[in-house]
């Protein structure tokens, strides 16, 4: 058995806990979204129960990925740095209730199998923290958006602000 694919609930009730580096190439969803495959994500997931006796993973993936900007069309470096909670249940109808009690926004609810590959929950996070819409805050070559940032103010501007009494 593969060291990503864990016994859910039975990490949960040992308190258990994995980390380590995951390479992007091998991650075929998150590939189809950045052009430099090259680089890794770093995760960790610890096992526990909240504090209504459900099994619960909280998983934490950082790492820098390539995305290409929506302005430039050329590689923009984005940083990842996500944290979620994922309380277990062993059903659909399980979790539907689970929400219900918890009414927490901030905790996602799943229905998992006794058997789960950490590898997808990874992916899966790294997917859900990439911005839409990526942008170099200056595009390469953009020569106009660099004279913009240096700009000084117009004079008329500072008169504006000066507070003349006539």
């Amino acid at each position: 058995m593969s060291e990503l694919i864990i016994d859910a609930f039975e990490f949960c009730r040992l308190k258990d806990y994995k980390d380590g580096t995951l390479e992007i190439s091998s991650l075929a969803r998150l590939c189809e979204e950045s052009p430099n495959e090259t680089r890794s994500l770093n995760w960790s997931l610890t096992g526990g129960t909240n504090q209504a006796g459900h099994a619960q993973l909280m998983l934490g993936v950082d790492g820098v990925i390539s995305l290409i900007c929506q302005r430039c069309l050329t590689p923009v470096d984005v940083n990842i740095d996500s944290a979620s909670t994922l309380v277990l249940a062993h059903s659909e109808s399980e979790a539907d209730d689970i929400e219900v009690l918890l009414s927490d926004d901030s905790v996602d609810v799943v229905a998992v199998s006794k058997k789960i590959d950490i590898t997808e929950l990874i992916e899966d996070e790294a997917l859900l923290a990439i911005p839409q819409a990526v942008k170099h805050d200056f595009c390469p070559g953009d020569a106009n958006a660099a004279l913009d940032a240096v700009k000084k103010p117009s004079a008329f501007a500072a008169l504006k602000d000066l507070d003349l009494k006539l």
